[in-house]
């Protein structure tokens, strides 16, 4: 596919991404609360103004596919079949998302040290609760933009809710050592259930 971008947007992207990496191996290596934002601006060879200046936050380094996320959700909403409801959409898109291995959502032994370096930070830890409050707040938009006649903010919540019981059920087990191919079917068959209770639950609404 032609990268459309103009020289100055990939140049940008180019540096989001150094940083983001370079930030990424050192939280890794040492822990989220050990890194400096000087020392990701170092390693990436940018000022620490720069590194402000893409990501206003340390943990946005860390969590830097906060964006795509957001994206993936909203392309999956509004680019949906005709006729297709907005939650068969996105279960549908989260399991192929597990079954892929995709950095958002995906299932695979390489997301181990992410998920560990989260447990280890508190500030982590809060601010994948803002990122998950940020989430509902446009999954209601979405719901409500959709027209289904589902109570957005109420339907985001529990999907939220839903989505989250069967991830962090997953990254649990992996985490006391369970291999991803032990899970994945496990996983996606949590996130199955998730759905049919979030569905039967707003079959009345």
């Amino acid at each position: 596919m032609t990268d459309t971008r103009s020289l100055r947007e990939r140049k940008k992207a180019e540096t989001r991404k150094r940083i983001s990496d370079h930030g990424s191996m050192l939280f890794y290596a040492r822990g989220f609360d050990e890194v400096t934002i000087g020392e990701i601006a170092e390693a990436a060879d940018v000022s620490k103004v720069t590194v402000f200046n893409y990501f206003p936050r340390k943990e946005d380094i860390f969590f830097d596919r906060i964006p795509e996320l957001v994206e993936l959700v909203t392309v999956t909403v509004r680019g949906r079949k005709a006729g297709e409801p907005v939650l068969s959409a996105l279960r549908d898109m989260l399991i192929r998302h597990a079954r892929e291995g995709h950095p958002l959502g995906g299932v695979d032994d390489r997301f181990v040290h992410f998920f560990r370096v989260v447990t280890g930070s508190a500030a982590l830890r809060a601010r994948a609760r803002e990122i998950a409050d940020e989430l509902e707040t446009v999954l209601a938009g979405l719901i409500d933009e959709s027209g289904e006649g589902l109570p957005g903010r109420l339907t985001a919540a529990m999907l939220v809710g839903a989505y989250r019981s069967a991830f962090l059920g997953t990254a649990a087990r992996m985490l006391a050592g369970e291999r991803a191919a032990d899970v994945l079917d496990d996983h996606v068959a949590a996130v199955g259930t998730a759905f049919g209770v979030l569905e039967r639950g707003l079959a009345g609404t």
